[in-house]
């Protein structure tokens, strides 16, 4: 708790800096929309990306992806994954959530680097991108932002009292107030009743949306074969991940109807070795599995379990958002004025 203290202050030093003009903000050519969260991680922000990704393409938008690639091995300061139908990215080169999208979204550009701003002036110049997407960029203060979404999952707590170190939250819940929209993530797993009291409670005029993830298919990570969502229901299999929530998505896993013997989790972004799927594969009671469940993005760290006796099959989901046609009307609009707002250079749409 005492660290927690130190890092609120820490907190609202870095904030006042940037207020102040102590700390430089820039502005990049093109819109800004931010997806983000005030808890480290495992709030469904990636997959929320790819939604929006998706979504402004369909409205005539040419979006760019701008990360930092989280867990990436050290090399290259900036990484250029450029538009193609066939490209893969090495997950230890870029980060498995950068390479995850690279896959989810074969025709987006996608810059992977600390310095966003470096990131989106080189996506601008060479992709003509028309709107950027930042992933986990709630604090990144540095870069001016046009549109900040950020994801709540209704299966965590928030309290003030559960800053970093004590906690996951990265601000406190005041901080909430200064999001355009927010979006409510797992309501399928848990009541939205206490989450949205506590949004209202610190902005009453809060813009609030929800989302379920849904199972659409599951696909074998090694031989690429597709299984519909049904067919493993009722077998024994072993669930595995390496995610910020791995509660949620053994929850999941129940509610699709899988017959889950045995849990396996890792701390987020791990990267499987051949010792644990000697540990995991081979201990007697998982010898009666039909096969490994686990997520897309864990599918990015998984190389090690190639010659695993079952099938390892990445669950592929989607976002379905309530309201859908409510949210995209509030991001386009927020869109248009910030492009009357601040002029920006060059085409939009």
């Amino acid at each position: 708790m005492p660290l927690a203290a130190g890092f609120r202050l820490g907190i609202a030093l870095r904030r006042v800096a940037y207020r102040r003009g102590w700390l430089k903000i820039r502005r990049l050519n093109r819109p800004v929309v931010s997806v983000g969260n005030i808890t480290t991680g495992g709030t469904g922000k990636t997959p929320l990306v790819a939604y929006l990704a998706r979504r402004l393409l369909a409205h005539g938008f040419r979006p760019g992806i701008l990360t930092r690639g989280y867990g990436r091995t050290r090399g290259a300061d900036i990484i250029v994954l450029e538009p193609s139908q066939e490209r893969t990215a090495n997950p230890r080169e870029v980060g498995d959530e950068p390479a995850l999208l690279a896959k989810m979204l074969p025709g987006v550009p996608i810059v992977v680097c600390r310095d966003r701003y470096r990131g989106g002036r080189l996506a601008e110049e060479r992709f003509d991108v028309s709107v950027h997407l930042l992933d986990d960029a709630f604090q990144h203060w540095a870069l001016e932002r046009d549109v900040d979404i950020v994801t709540l999952d209704v299966t965590q707590k928030f309290s003030d009292r559960e800053l970093l170190p004590a906690g996951r939250q990265r601000e406190p819940c005041p901080a909430l107030a200064r999001a355009d929209l927010i979006v409510l993530t797992r309501t399928e797993l848990a009541d939205t009743k206490a989450i949205e009291s506590l949004v209202r409670e610190v902005d009453p005029s809060a813009v609030l949306f929800s989302c379920r993830t849904e199972l659409c298919e599951l696909a074998d990570i090694f031989t690429g074969r597709i299984y519909p969502p049904s067919a493993f229901e009722g077998e024994p299999v072993l669930a595995l991940c390496g995610i910020g929530n791995p509660r949620a998505f053994f929850a999941n896993l129940r509610k699709w109807r899988f017959s889950v013997v045995a849990e396996h989790s890792f701390r987020d972004h791990h990267v499987y070795t051949e010792e644990d799927l000697l540990h995991i594969i081979l201990a007697p009671k998982e010898t009666d599995i039909r096969a490994v469940v686990t997520t897309e993005k864990d599918a990015m760290n998984l190389a090690a379990f190639k010659g695993c006796r079952v099938p390892v099959l990445a669950c592929r989901t989607e976002v379905i958002l309530d309201g859908a046609e409510a949210f995209e009307a509030e991001l386009l609009s927020r869109l248009e004025t910030a492009r009357e707002k601040n002029r920006f250079s060059g085409e939009i749409l």
